[in-house]
């Protein structure tokens, strides 16, 4: 069958509210590559959204799935739990930054697991009210649009959001917002719409992800440590799209020497299997009643036999190290395009979590029909790129962390001939 008769089928089969940005229907797929269902092959820069860090069909993942699912493949945990899911939690329980008791629950998605984290957080403070901020996105639920701060595609023509929920500036220097403005806003929050003692939380991204992968600053970081502990309010990481190695450490937050009282993950966490977990202070954590958190497919057994796997090969593979290296040959890549691009406005982002952001040559304006065109002739040439950002301007690249080197540099030419060819249009 040919992408076009999927794509007629698509027509009549799938909500128009499922967004895609290719109509390449993937037939197969092996570490950064995919091959569609007419034999046609790929060199993937998005890994699912930064889900296979590991790549495409790792064997190691594979053969753990594989042994799981001649084990059994369903019990739900909460009738019949299993070693596999305590010894996960336990994993991530040490690894998650916090040197602090912690305690673990598993989920299905990033949106669940941000639901959950909010849950809880309301649950121990005995609180309603939550900050996020402007750009940030948390997923699709209606609590997680809610925290999103951007309203097209995710929150338009759904009605009212979960109130008790305020969006203050997010750091973003290109964007001449600081780390003083943004705690600026949250001050003038205080004063005039929210008293501090009805917060239960503050969630933030280390870097935001459909935002514009914009890092987080580290004095920021601090700043909303400080504030959280100063009026008892739960301080929640988003780690969904900055986990597991993909900043050049396991956790985003490892690189700013402070730990939240929450972390919220899932998309690298199993390698293409869907599964979330939120990790925190085991005070904090146990908030909950019995019965108030988890879910039928929570923690199956697949996406916890995978994730294993995922730890072992980022451990045995220094996948950490490895995204620090793809990552500072990507930006100095770029940088020498920028050199010769007057359009190219911003390089950024830390390991292999990568950005660049394109504005009008004069950097007067947000340049998203630059950015397109971009990845339309980066299609063409086989090379699959995602857009990012408040305004779409941004191309953000998520490679798989194991990608081989000769496709990396064959990747690294398409882009910049893809860049050059659509300047020339």
């Amino acid at each position: 069958m040919l992408n076009t008769d999927l794509a007629e089928l698509r027509q009549s089969t799938i909500a128009r509210g499922v967004g895609m940005q290719t109509q390449i229907y993937a037939a197969r797929a092996r570490n950064a590559e995919v091959w569609d269902v007419e034999g046609t092959r790929y060199i993937d820069f998005a890994a699912g959204i930064a889900v296979v860090n590991t790549g495409h069909c790792h064997p190691r993942i594979i053969e753990a799935v594989k042994t799981q699912a001649e084990a059994f493949t369903h019990t739900c945990h909460q009738v019949l739990p299993y070693e596999n899911y305590l010894r996960l939690a336990e994993r991530l329980n040490a690894a998650v930054p916090g040197d602090f008791d912690k305690r673990t629950l598993f989920v299905t998605t990033g949106a669940e697991a941000v639901e959950n984290a909010i849950k809880i957080a309301r649950a121990h403070t005995g609180r309603n009210a939550v900050i996020a901020f402007g750009g940030g996105f948390h997923g699709r639920t209606f609590m997680g649009m809610a925290l999103t701060g951007k309203v097209q595609p995710y929150k338009a023509g759904f009605g009212a959001m979960m109130p008790d929920v305020f969006h203050v500036p997010f750091p973003v220097a290109l964007h001449g917002a600081t780390t003083e403005d943004a705690m600026a806003g949250i001050e003038k929050l205080f004063k005039a719409d929210l008293d501090p003692a009805r917060v239960a939380a503050i969630i933030f991204e280390p870097v935001q992800g459909e935002g514009g992968f914009n890092p987080a600053p580290t004095d920021f970081v601090r700043a909303i440590r400080a504030l959280c502990d100063k009026h008892g309010i739960v301080m929640i990481a988003d780690e969904v799209q900055t986990g597991f190695a993909r900043t050049g450490t396991l956790f985003a937050m490892e690189q700013h020497g402070i730990a939240a009282d929450i972390t919220t993950m899932a998309k690298g966490l199993a390698g293409g299997l869907p599964l979330a977990a939120v990790t925190g202070r085991a005070t904090i954590m146990d908030a909950a009643n019995p019965g108030g958190l988890g879910g039928t497919y929570g923690g199956n057994p697949l996406g916890i036999a995978a994730a294993h796997a995922v730890l072992d090969v980022i451990e045995e593979e220094n996948l950490c190290a490895r995204a620090n290296e793809l990552g500072s040959r990507l930006r100095q890549r770029l940088e020498a395009i920028r050199a010769a691009t007057p359009e190219l406005a911003e390089v950024r982002g830390p390991g292999f979590m990568v950005a660049a952001e394109f504005t009008t040559a004069d950097g007067q304006a947000p340049n998203p029909d630059l950015v397109n065109r971009i990845r339309t002739e980066a299609l063409k040439r086989k090379l699959i790129l995602l857009t990012c950002g408040t305004y779409g301007n941004v191309i953000r690249f998520l490679a798989p962390l194991t990608i081989d080197e000769a496709h990396f540099a064959e990747a690294m030419d398409i882009l910049e001939d893809s860049i050059a060819a659509a300047r020339a249009e």
